[in-house]
């Protein structure tokens, strides 16, 4: 691995810290609320959305995929598209929940989706990943991997050859890059473990990712070489969230940390209970928000790497949230979706389901959907307040 460093786990001098966050947040890939194409919304893995909510939930409808569903949805056009441990990938009608298709594969998909220009790109744990037209299901092609796809592919733009790219993690140990056209590899980048998470595109120019080799890499988009790596002190089964140089991440120990993505320095480093983070953070210009296995849904001053709050739930909380306007949306181990106040953390609505909730939720203008362990989607309506 070469390029790797190691470096100290703490917080640096108070001047780089001013100078890193002194940049103005960009919150150019902030959806409006139609669509929610994406797996954490854009390409940086924010979880932020513009779309306005209202204070309560009121269950739409219920789609029944199988006996499990770990898969998160997304939003294109009018269907809602999600994963199964069946093996389908199902097409619903955003305001029905009726099914318009189903795609079928071997094992089951886990994996949320990715929509992009009329197709419908997914990762399955039979080692496949997919294209599909999103209009019907017809398959465009398949790109094998050597491993199970457990997390959602990313797109970009490779700043030189400016072709679109599709780039996903595998368990069989890479990150595979291949041409959103045709299916066809562009490269590939070999860690030492399992890749769970989602490859995030920094500037354009570089993709972001952790594995479960203890390691946060990023390297660039149009020829997968290595830039640079950082050894951290345990897996990381979540992805990276990035923002004006910075990239947020929580492992598998009990940290969650800041890192600058152009010199691999630790900017800071959350430590709260003894508990691992498998949710991907929300960022905003002021707060980073995650859920952990303590239970809790953590909001960290973005400068200082200090808790502002912590919201307790009565399961751990491994979806990641979604920030729309002033409220935080999440759904947790114990059955419950939870629409909170960003600025004191404190419950405005909760909806029992009654399974474990894990799927991060779509959020949409006054619609909520969110995939369960019981094996359903459901669609809520916020009652949103005119």
């Amino acid at each position: 691995m070469t390029g790797l460093t190691r470096l100290p786990l703490c917080l640096l001098c108070l001047s780089l810290t001013q100078q890193v966050f002194s940049q103005t947040f960009t919150g150019s890939n902030t959806l409006t609320g139609e669509d929610w194409p994406r797996h954490r919304g854009c390409s940086e893995l924010r979880g932020i959305t513009n779309a306005k909510i209202g204070d309560g939930l009121k269950l739409n409808w219920s789609f029944e995929t199988g006996d499990f569903l770990k898969s998160s949805p997304v939003v294109s056009d009018g269907l809602v598209f999600i994963g199964s441990d069946s093996g389908s990938l199902h097409a619903l009608s955003v305001n029905e929940g009726k099914e318009v298709w189903k795609f079928e594969t071997t094992f089951g998909i886990e994996a949320p989706p990715l929509v992009l220009d009329g197709v419908v790109y997914f990762g399955s744990t039979d080692g496949f990943l997919y294209a599909v037209k999103a209009r019907n299901g017809n398959v465009i092609w398949k790109y094998e991997t050597g491993g199970e796809i457990m997390g959602a592919a990313n797109q970009a733009i490779r700043p030189k050859s400016k072709d679109s790219v599709i780039v996903v993690g595998s368990y069989d140990n890479f990150v595979h890059c291949v041409n959103a056209k045709s299916g066809k590899l562009v490269w590939r980048f070999e860690t030492q473990n399992y890749v769970n998470g989602v490859p995030t595109i920094y500037n354009n120019k570089s993709v972001v990712f952790g594995g479960c080799d203890s390691v946060l890499y990023i390297v660039g988009l149009e020829d997968g070489k290595l830039i640079r790596s950082v050894e951290v002190e345990a897996p990381i089964a979540a992805s990276v969230s990035v923002a004006d140089g910075i990239g947020y991440v929580g492992n598998m120990d009990r940290a969650v940390m800041a890192f600058d993505l152009e010199t691999g320095n630790i900017v800071w480093n959350y430590r709260q209970k003894n508990f691992p983070y498998f949710s991907s953070p929300a960022v905003t210009p002021k707060f980073v928000f995650i859920g952990g296995r303590d239970k809790g849904l953590h909001c960290i001053s973005r400068i200082t790497g200090k808790q502002e709050w912590r919201f307790s739930a009565r399961g751990r909380i491994d979806s990641s949230p979604v920030v729309a306007g002033e409220k935080v949306v999440f759904g947790s181990m114990d059955g419950k979706l939870y629409v909170i106040s960003l600025d004191s953390g404190e419950e405005i609505s909760s909806y029992e389901v009654g399974e474990s909730i894990s799927s991060t939720p779509a959020v949409l203008r006054d619609q909520i959907l969110v995939g369960c362990e019981d094996g359903n989607v459901y669609s809520f309506s916020t009652s949103l307040l005119k």
